[in-house]
């Protein structure tokens, strides 16, 4: 890693859930995304899904999680292999977003879309759910204990300004405490400022 390199410490992600629909060929493809934390969070989606489309033959998805998207599934439901998981997929990485799931429910309209047209039917129906979701910047922080005395308060309120460092929590007894919170790409080099401020004590939480 070379010198102006930091850490990253953000990705994209949906604000809140969002849908869309294509139509192509009389087949009808509905489809929805979802802000998701955790794999467990897929189920009751698929659920709450499969029950207001009862009548739908296929209820294609894909999740992907973590920051750079390193954890994923897909599932045809039904359809030839990879032709409806996997273009779902594709559509979040094509916009660069994680922590989503995305299903998509299609009603068959009687005309045969063939392989290909299956998959560019489920990557336009969540590419359509998409354009129609608010994405938004996930920022990724890290905590400190600051512990100083009440000398430094001005001293130490200025030093937080000027790292944009967002106090959380304040304790004021003897001495003075703040739990702050800052960007992670910025947390080893506010430590090291903060040690080098003389009377102060700095320990990282998370």
């Amino acid at each position: 890693m070379s010198e102006n390199t930091q850490p990253q410490d953000s990705f994209l992600t949906l604000a809140e859930p969002a849908s869309g629909m294509h139509k192509v060929k009389g087949s009808k493809h509905f489809g929805h995304v979802f802000p998701i934390k955790t794999e467990d969070e897929v189920e009751g989606h698929l659920t709450s899904l499969r029950k207001k489309y009862h009548d739908a033959r296929h209820h294609a998805y894909a999740y992907r999680l973590g920051m750079n998207g390193d954890t994923w599934r897909t599932s045809d439901d039904g359809e030839p292999s990879n032709s409806a998981g996997p273009p779902i997929l594709g559509a979040f990485k094509s916009m660069n977003v994680t922590n989503c799931l995305g299903v998509v429910i299609r009603y068959f309209g009687g005309t045969k879309l063939g392989v290909g047209g299956l998959i560019e039917a489920y990557r336009t129906a969540t590419r359509c759910a998409l354009e129609a979701a608010e994405i938004k910047e996930e920022i990724i922080l890290a905590s400190f204990k600051v512990s100083f005395p009440y000398d430094l308060m001005g001293t130490i309120m200025n030093h937080l300004d000027k790292w944009q460092a967002k106090p959380k929590e304040q304790i004021f007894l003897e001495s003075c405490t703040i739990i702050v919170e800052i960007r992670r790409g910025q947390a080893d080099a506010f430590e090291r400022a903060s040690q080098g401020i003389f009377g102060t004590a700095i320990d990282r939480i998370q």
